[in-house]
Formats: structure tokens, sequence, C-alpha cells
């Protein structure tokens, strides 16, 4: 079922997610400074890109002012637009009764697009430990 999931998500906007996420990392990666934010990026793609199965975790503990201050400054410069992609896409997909679980799954995306550090993405059946399942496809 999670094959099928993630095929139809291709398809129906997944391709065009994670080109986002790429060409933002991309951008990122431009800037000596903004590298972190580059690789978050390029991690976010590859989730973009076959979300189902997978499973975003948080950091328990010492995520640290360093995680906050990167989650702030990714928001204003790439989260909030890549958030509006998700947003848009999970709206087109709602219109139709095969889309809404695709939909649902855009939504669950938002808050991880929004602050990616202090996160990380794991199998769903492998989470490590010392980490907190977020998001869960």
């Amino acid at each position: 079922m999670k094959t099928l999931l993630n095929v139809i998500w291709v398809v129906f906007g997944g391709f065009w997610l994670a080109l986002g996420y790429f060409i933002a990392g991309i951008i990122a990666c431009i800037f000596i400074i903004t590298i972190p934010a580059g690789v978050a990026s390029f991690r976010m793609a590859n989730y973009a890109l076959w979300p189902f199965g997978r499973t975003v975790v948080a950091k328990t503990s010492g995520t640290g002012a360093l995680n906050g201050l990167a989650n702030i400054i990714w928001l204003v410069i790439a989260g909030f637009w890549l958030a509006l992609g998700h947003l848009t896409t999970a709206v087109a997909q709602a219109i139709t009764i095969i889309g809404i679980p695709l939909a649902i799954a855009n939504i669950k995306m938002i808050p991880v697009t929004c602050f990616p550090f202090g996160k990380k993405i794991v199998d769903s059946n492998r989470i490590p430990a010392g980490y907190t399942p977020m998001v869960s496809m």
C-alpha cells in the first residue's frame, strides 16, 4: 500500500514539491553560510519525493538555540514558500476522493517544512532512541 501511495504521490504533486526543495537547497548551498539549510532542504526533497513509510522524529533533548535560530531563518527564506506549495497542492489533491490521503500527507508535512532543524527523517519501522515521532506516513 505504501508503494502505491508513493507512486500516486509522485505523479500528483510529489515530483514538483521535491523539485522546489531541491532548488531551495541549491540556492542555499551557493552561499557558504547557509550550507546546513541546503543539506536540510535536500533531505526534505528526498522525503517530499517518497514520503509514505517514513517518519519525521524530533530529538527530545539538546536541540539548542542554534537550531531555533536556523529554523527562524529557514522559515523566512524558504520554509514559508515551500509550506505554501504544500498547502496549494493539498487543496488541489483534496478535490478528488483518491487525493484526500495525499492532501492529508501534505498538511502533515507543513510543520516539518517550516522548521526542519532538530528533526530527522527515518523509516517508520526504525525510530532511534532519544527521538519522538512527529509525522508518520
